[in-house]
């Protein structure tokens, strides 16, 4: 038995990781001598663990159960090493039935299909997500305060992070992605560091690669790194928004540069595909009860169902297009995301809706140039600016009357989300407020 190519010497656990349905990413691990074999064959895991909700415990969902195992698939292309456990190193994975089929409940093959929809239709979809994540340490009581109370984009904040941050994009780069921009963000011990776009599945790899290192090297050093979307009380939320463009031969198709917003009609069709699904999307981008201590107006969450040039409450922003790269950098940016969401049925659901909105020749409407927040209630739905959930129970309705939505997403995939969900749901409901957020701080 031969060793596949590409395992560095002193790497003696490989962890074959997939991302559940709550969007944790959860693993098992193989030893350097069984890694060859492991490839072929793949890990068994019970299809249950897919059903697990947020406190571990499976959501009862008709055959699935711990009678029936599907294989955990590595794929060797996102083989990276983990320097903050040396000896280690993991692969992103597949769900793959016994004889090598996709299962019907795995995300990466979700986001699969809604990339071969935009190929059929003649487009590349390229994608990036913005990850905010708050740092903490422990605090003599016990329990954790934030690490720095740095101000937003403060140098003092860069010099209290600099040994963290340096690590991770030094980690980052070292496994290929490409890390643009940092700074501290709006809260205490809130920072935010970027990743370039890149093609979708390689995006969502590289959204799990990201919290995976954060987490892995605030660790080593003593710290917690958690998106949660509200780790504590008080705290301003952390947001992962989603930026996505379609491309055709290398050409941004989203990008016309004489239009007002720089914005082709295809990218308007896309919008207004994005916001006619935008009740039911929540579900899969706004998927946790945390999330809605978020979603709320004036957090720059996109709690409003509208679109405009640098409009940061819009559930849809366009953003201004940048010098040197003004075809390029063209694109819609998806605020109502945080990373309690599966990034693969995030960015799969999103996409579907936006290449709905391009094949039905959608209309956005007008672009929304004011702040929402400074609308009376009677003037936003003059505008046709829709109310969104205020909880993931609206959102699981909403997405449930989508037949868009429930149509991709189809069986088994549908019926154990929406269980894990509301399984979550009441399970959330039980605690205190102090163990509410005590459960997404460590969580995420």
């Amino acid at each position: 038995m031969t060793t596949p190519p590409g395992l560095p010497p002193g790497v003696e656990l490989i962890r074959f990781l997939w991302v559940d349905l709550n969007g944790l990413v959860r693993g098992k691990g193989v030893t350097r001598s069984a890694y060859a074999a492991r490839m072929h064959s793949g890990i068994g895991m019970a299809t249950m663990r897919q059903a697990a909700a947020l406190c571990d415990r499976a959501a009862p969902v008709p055959e699935v159960d711990g009678m029936e195992e599907v294989r955990v698939m590595a794929d060797h292309r996102t083989f990276g090493l983990l320097p903050h456990a040396p000896g280690s190193a993991a692969v992103l994975s597949d769900l793959l039935r016994q004889d090598g089929t996709p299962w019907g409940a795995c995300p990466r093959t979700f986001l699969r299909g809604a990339v071969a929809r935009a190929e059929a239709l003649g487009f590349d979809v390229v994608a990036a997500f913005e990850p905010e994540f708050t740092l903490l340490r422990e605090a003599p009581d016990g329990g954790t305060v934030p690490f720095d109370d740095s101000l937003t984009a403060d140098n003092d904040g860069f010099d209290a992070t600099n040994d963290l941050v340096v690590a991770l994009i030094r980690a980052l780069r070292a496994q290929g992605l490409e890390p643009e921009v940092y700074h501290p963000e709006f809260a205490a011990g809130q920072h935010e560091l970027t990743i370039g776009r890149a093609p979708a599945l390689r995006a969502a790899d590289e959204h799990v690669w990201q919290r995976v290192l954060t987490r892995g090297l605030a660790r080593a050093r003593g710290l917690r790194a958690t998106f949660a979307p509200v780790p504590k009380p008080g705290f301003r939320g952390n947001g992962n928004h989603l930026h996505v463009s379609l491309w055709h031969d290398g050409r941004n198709v989203f990008a016309d540069p004489a239009d007002g917003l720089g914005l082709s009609a295809t990218a308007r069709h896309f919008i207004g595909g994005v916001l006619a699904h935008l009740p039911g999307l929540l579900a899969l981008t706004t998927p946790s009860v945390n999330s809605y201590r978020r979603f709320q107006r004036g957090m720059f969450a996109g709690a409003f169902a509208c679109y405009g040039l640098d409009n940061r409450e819009a559930a849809v922003r366009v953003p201004s297009r940048l010098r040197g790269d003004e075809s390029g950098s063209v694109n819609v940016e998806f605020k109502p995301c945080d990373a309690t969401a599966n990034p693969y049925l995030a960015l799969g659901a999103v996409v579907h809706a936006g290449l709905d909105g391009v094949e039905r020749r959608l209309d956005p409407g007008g672009p929304m140039a004011e702040d929402p927040n400074t609308l009376s209630g009677d003037e936003l739905t003059a505008r046709g600016v829709a109310r969104l959930p205020g909880s993931l129970e609206e959102a699981l309705d909403e997405l449930l009357r989508d037949e868009l939505l429930t149509s991709v997403l189809g069986s088994p995939l549908l019926e154990i989300y929406e269980a894990v969900k509301r399984a979550d749901v009441r399970d959330v409901k039980g605690l205190d407020d102090e163990q509410h957020h005590a459960l997404y701080c460590t969580r995420y």
